[in-house]
């Protein structure tokens, strides 16, 4: 998101004001923030947030100097996001540098949550659905563990009740 103001630099600052029953909303970058005043309140104090997350998840050891020509090099096909612009902004561009940055970015989601697997809560109209799909997960890593074991017997049990709790879910979702 650009900044409504300048509408050149990424959108980082958002504000939100409640007077009275009025909500207004505005979406600005950081230098613009402060020439209107909006930071006022921080007085002095320079926050730059990306510097406050890449201590915080020691990004410079993901960007090794081996490799930092290609990571910058590397960009986002729908926003052209760098992955250089994303360690500098803390953010991402759009949903699709999940996918283009998804290597860069396993080891600084697991230093944050210990893993890189959703594990908070869910809409309850899905919970079922998930947990579908995690029990077909878990099958599949035993039925390669039986497999590697030539327990054979035990892995046609396994490859059956994964087809059991696919059919439930309305399909295949070999993968």
């Amino acid at each position: 998101m650009l900044c409504e103001e300048c509408k050149k630099r990424p959108a980082n600052v958002h504000l939100t004001k409640i007077i009275g029953d009025q909500k207004t909303e505005m979406h600005l970058c950081q230098q613009c923030a402060a020439e209107r005043g909006e930071l006022g309140f921080l007085g002095n104090v320079q926050i730059n947030f990306p510097n406050i997350l890449s201590g915080f998840f020691d990004l410079d050891q993901d960007f090794q100097v081996g490799d930092s020509w290609q990571k910058d090099l590397d960009r986002c096909p729908s926003c052209d996001l760098s992955y250089r612009d994303f360690r500098e902004l803390g953010q991402l561009g759009c949903s699709h540098c999940y996918e283009t940055f998804g290597q860069q970015m396993e080891p600084i989601l697991r230093r944050i949550h210990g893993h890189t697997r959703h594990t908070g809560k869910v809409p309850s109209k899905h919970e079922g659905q998930l947990k579908l799909q995690r029990q077909i997960e878990e099958l599949r890593s035993q039925l390669k563990e039986v497999i590697s074991r030539e327990e054979y017997e035990k892995a046609a049990e396994i490859r059956d009740k994964i087809r059991d709790l696919e059919s439930q879910l309305g399909g295949d979702l070999s993968g």
